[in-house]
């Protein structure tokens, strides 16, 4: 760290000279323009020109004929979507094949903002119109366990109701998960190498984001598995072998508890409620009895393991999601903890001087 002097210009401007080491690595000689971007703690950045319009233009650029592998380009557009790119160029040297093009088509109604600006032959411009300051990032995480809570709700009364119907509109639902879980992560990562975003979409304390991302990846987890067990359902209503009715009511009130863990653990997310994300962590425990105990039990069917299995990992999600917030909850003042920072005065140790020999 190295300090500078303000000096007085005039009658009202205040003044402090550039470090040279720092002048001569960007190239920056008198009459040049630099930008000052104020940070949230009240820290000045200064940008050269060519970095400062860089950072408001920059494109991302993607070579498709490097993308041999099927499903390898739109992995990438999903990537640098994620990273919070603006602007992304895919091009080829000679003509961008029709797979190519499609994976461009299949993905872009899952990114949310994303749009083609441009196409040739040879080229397609992709650009991303989000706001974030229109985004609050506790909504999209309400929104994405609701989607997550509805999936997994709907794919059990179609199993107690044997309603083929009501399992393929869970199925459905599922892309509505992916969507609202990018344009989180998106967030996130923005806020993460730009605080004014964090505070745009109401992160209040940049500690937490990475327990965030690990909420966000839990609910959307949730809803694949919710999506799976919808899928199996189908399987196993389309099977000849008949289920018990209580077979089906025990599975079904295993899939409500297992709603419930999840969706009052995000609640804990929110309120710091340590008691109730401790209780939710004791309710886990006694799921995973009561699957290991299911699977011994139920008929030789296929898929009915595969379903009981499924909703046990549902509830290791809820579970990690009570561990997050009994770890956020710890941040702040409560009657559990109290964090007292004190100075420690170190005594002055004095080296001992070895005696020569007699």
């Amino acid at each position: 760290m190295e300090g500078r002097k303000i000096q007085k210009v005039g009658y009202s401007t205040m003044a402090v000279s550039l470090p040279t080491k720092w002048v001569k690595q960007n190239n920056i000689k008198p009459g040049d323009i630099v930008f000052l971007v104020q940070e949230k703690d009240g820290a000045l950045k200064v940008l050269p020109s060519h970095k400062a319009q860089r950072e408001e233009s920059e494109e991302f650029i993607i070579y498709a004929d490097a993308c041999k592998e099927q499903g390898m380009l739109k992995r990438i557009i999903i990537g640098s979507y994620l990273l919070g790119h603006d602007v992304i160029r895919i091009t080829s040297s000679t003509r961008i094949e029709k797979t190519h093009i499609d994976e461009v088509r299949e993905v872009i109604p899952k990114l949310i903002g994303l749009g083609i600006l441009e196409e040739t032959s040879n080229r397609i411009l992709l650009q991303c119109s989000i706001d974030p300051s229109k985004f609050k990032l506790d909504m999209l995480i309400r929104r994405l366990s609701i989607i997550s809570a509805t999936i997994l709700s709907e794919t059990m009364q179609s199993l107690f109701d044997n309603n083929k119907s009501l399992a393929e509109e869970a199925i459905s639902r599922e892309e509505g998960a992916n969507t609202i879980y990018f344009l989180a992560v998106r967030l996130l990562i923005l806020a993460q190498a730009k605080p004014e975003i964090a505070e745009q979409i109401g992160i209040e304390d940049i500690v937490l984001i990475p327990a965030t991302r690990l909420i966000l990846q839990c609910l959307e987890l949730i809803a694949d598995y919710s999506q799976d067990i919808a899928k199996k359902v189908i399987l196993l209503q389309s099977n000849e072998k008949t289920l018990s009715q209580d077979v089906i009511q025990r599975i079904y009130h295993l899939g409500e508890l297992v709603l419930t863990v999840f969706q009052k653990a995000i609640d804990c997310a929110f309120t710091r409620n340590l008691e109730i994300a401790n209780n939710l962590l004791q309710i886990s425990d006694d799921i995973y009895v009561e699957t290991e105990r299911l699977i011994r039990e139920l008929p030789a069917v296929p898929y009915l393991r595969a379903i009981v299995s499924s909703l046990n990992k549902i509830s290791d999600m809820g579970a990690i999601i009570a561990e997050l917030a009994i770890n956020g909850a710890l941040r702040e003042p409560n009657k559990y903890v109290e964090n007292i920072v004190k100075s420690v005065k170190h005594e002055r140790i004095i080296p001992l001087q070895a005696k020569k020999g007699k």
